[in-house]
């Protein structure tokens, strides 16, 4: 197979702003930036990115595609999150679930999961 994962793409009101919050989110480095599109990566040479671009049409309902995130605290890491302006998401979880769903500030929903058990 020839495919290389080169990155993801979300669509942003605020191409910039969503990409700079992501950024601090992931602790990523910021490898394009133009008004109409924002690329991070985990680092200058690595993949896949994150690219923000431009789209004048509002989010409406679930996210058919979203980010899966493993930390070692999961409590921690979702308070982190929150005081970056994430916000806690419902898509029709039950409470039980081991995972945290928030999103972005543009309502891009993502989990938070629980640490692998040992």
């Amino acid at each position: 197979m020839t495919l290389e994962w080169e990155q993801v793409i979300v669509d942003a009101a605020d191409p910039v702003a969503l990409g700079r919050w992501w950024a601090e989110a992931l602790g990523w480095v910021v490898v394009d930036e133009s008004p109409d599109e924002f690329e991070i990566r985990p680092a200058p040479d690595r993949l896949p990115g994150l690219l923000f671009g431009r789209s004048p049409d509002a989010k409406t309902g679930k996210n058919r595609l979203h980010l899966d995130f493993r930390p070692v605290d999961q409590q921690a890491e979702v308070d982190r999150l929150l005081a970056l302006g994430a916000r806690h998401a419902d898509v029709g979880q039950t409470g039980e679930e081991p995972w945290v769903v928030l999103a972005d500030p543009e309502g891009n929903e993502f989990c938070v999961l629980a640490p692998r058990r040992a």
